[in-house]
Order: C-alpha cells, then sequence, then structure tokens
C-alpha cells in the first residue's frame, strides 16, 4: 500500500528525527535509547511520536527499523521504508548513517511550500544509481510513492523497463518542454501537442539534450547547479593514517621476536637465518 502524502510539519519533524537519529548513532548510542529520548523530543501535534513508539516495540523484538516502518506504510513513505530495508540487510554495503542523511535530506525537501516533483524524482533515482540500491525494488518504491500524481507514476513504472536501453538523459529529455519545443520548430508546426504528458520542463530538458550519451552522474551534477535540485549525500572516504617509519621498523622487530618466541614453544629456533656464509652469526642487531 503506498504511504500518504503527509502535512509539512510531519516533514520537518522527520527530517530532525533522521538527522538527531544519526548524530547519537555516530556516539555510539543504542539505537532504543536514542528512540526512546526522541519521542520525547518530537513535536506531540504530529503523529511521529506515535509511529517511534510502535518502531521500539519493533526493534526490541526483532532489531530491525524497517520492518517497523513495512508495517507503517500509511506513514512512512515506501521510498523511505525500502532505503531502510536496503542499509540493514546481512553484509550490506550501504551504511545506515548515510541511509539517514539521505532520508533527512529528503524530509526537508518534502517540508517546502511547492514540492517539485521533478526534483524529488531525479534526488530518489540518484540515491538508487549512486548507492547501487538496485532499479527493481527501488523504482517500484519511488512509483508507489503517493506525493507523485497518477502521470507521473505511469512515467516511473515505465521507465522501471527501459533503464538499461536507453539512455535516461534521453528519457528526461523526451519528457521535457523542451522536446516539444523542438519538435515544433523542426516541424514548423506551432500546434503540436504531444499524446503523453510533459513533466520536465524546457530548462531540465535542454541540460538533458546537453548530456546525451554521457555519464548520469554529470547529468545529476548539473540539474544540482543550474536548477536547484537536492544533493544526494555521499558517504566519507576512510583515509587510512600513515604509520611513521620509526614505529614500523619496531613493530616489524616485535613481530621477528614473537616469530621466534613461537618456534621455541613447537620445540626449537630455527636459527639458520641468523647466520652468514661460513657459520658465522650476523653482527646486526636489528635483525634480532
Amino acid at each position: 500500500m503506498a504511504g500518504s502524502a503527509l502535512g509539512r510539519e510531519e516533514y520537518i519533524e522527520q527530517a530532525y528525527f533522521f538527522r538527531v537519529y544519526r548524530e547519537r548513532l555516530e556516539d555510539s548510542t543504542p539505537s532504543q535509547e536514542i528512540l526512546a529520548a526522541l519521542k520525547e523530543e518530537i513535536l506531540t501535534t504530529t503523529k511521529l511520536p506515535m509511529a517511534i513508539d510502535f518502531l521500539i516495540g519493533e526493534i526490541q523484538l526483532n532489531g530491525r527499523l524497517a520492518d517497523g516502518m513495512v508495517r507503517l506504510s500509511h506513514y512512512f513513505s515506501p521510498f523511505q521504508t525500502f532505503i531502510v530495508q536496503k542499509a540493514e540487510e546481512d553484509n550490506a554495503r550501504f551504511d545506515f548513517r548515510v541511509a539517514l542523511k539521505i532520508l533527512e535530506c529528503e524530509a526537508e525537501f518534502r517540508s517546502s511550500e511547492e514540492l517539485d516533483q521533478a526534483a524529488l524524482f531525479v534526488y530518489q533515482f540518484e540515491c538508487l544509481a549512486r548507492n547501487r540500491l538496485g532499479y527493481d525494488h527501488g523504482i517500484s518504491a519511488i512509483a508507489d510513492d503517493s506525493v507523485y500524481s497518477q502521470e507521473w507514476r505511469d512515467w516511473i513504472r515505465k521507465i522501471r523497463f527501459d533503464l538499461g536501453t536507453v539512455d535516461f538523459s534521453d528519457m528526461l529529455y523526451m519528457r521535457s518542454e523542451q522536446h516539444v519545443i523542438d519538435v515544433q520548430k523542426r516541424q514548423n508546426n506551432p500546434d503540436y501537442r504531444p499524446s503523453y504528458p510533459v513533466l520536465f520542463d524546457s530548462r531540465a530538458g535542454r541540460i538533458a539534450r546537453a548530456n546525451h550519451g554521457k555519464d548520469p552522474l554529470y547529468l545529476f551534477a548539473a540539474l544540482q547547479r543550474q536548477l536547484g535540485y537536492p544533493v544526494v549525500p555521499r558517504g566519507k572516504a576512510i583515509v587510512r593514517p600513515e604509520v611513521h617509519p620509526a614505529l614500523e621498523a619496531r613493530i616489524h622487530r616485535l613481530e621477528a621476536r614473537l616469530s621466534l618466541l613461537e618456534q621455541e614453544e613447537k620445540g626449537g629456533i630455527d636459527l639458520s637465518p641468523f647466520y652468514e656464509d661460513g657459520g658465522k652469526f650476523k653482527d646486526d642487531p636489528k635483525t634480532i
């Protein structure tokens, strides 16, 4: 069942919920404690405290947040539930904190006075593409969101079968006002109107046409720069600290000594690596 579109007040509190949840997870606070505290912090004029109360019971029973969100499909959108499910999968490479950041930014965008369906769709689609979450179930979750009109839902379900064979920028361009303008000029027919609904404005259409045959990530970046589309959060790269040369040399010596101790426990120490040609010991103390 598709989730219902909520009021602006609900999305503002959702954005706060996902942000604080992520920040406290980074402080190694258990999820149950985070949810219990957030239940008291969230504005009680919204339905979110009741949803959190239900999530607390589900996470205590099953250990997964997504299990409770599935049963609250009238409150959480299918896309929100899908993102949490992918983050909670066994052996998942999708960071749960990144998932919460994605949902935080999406809730903030949904709380705007006039929701741009085109910008929201591109944001959700980029989340799937950039994090490799899979298009099959991901596109279905986007299409089931009641925030989209029926025209949008029909088109989203249609492109689910065209992905991989048709360039995404071409899909966007064909449903834009710019494509209509180009056909009118090419046919010299100002009265031309397509038989399908136009979903994107002429600015998005021009950007899509300019990115024909390119990586879709370039298209997403251009839409964000030029039209202010929301930016998809990314995980932080893990930078391994460099080991000081002196510390590295000491570690090697410790490893050599541990190796000698292991050989002694097994019944004897092999001294051949410490002999020079002629049967004499090496004088270099670093070898021990």
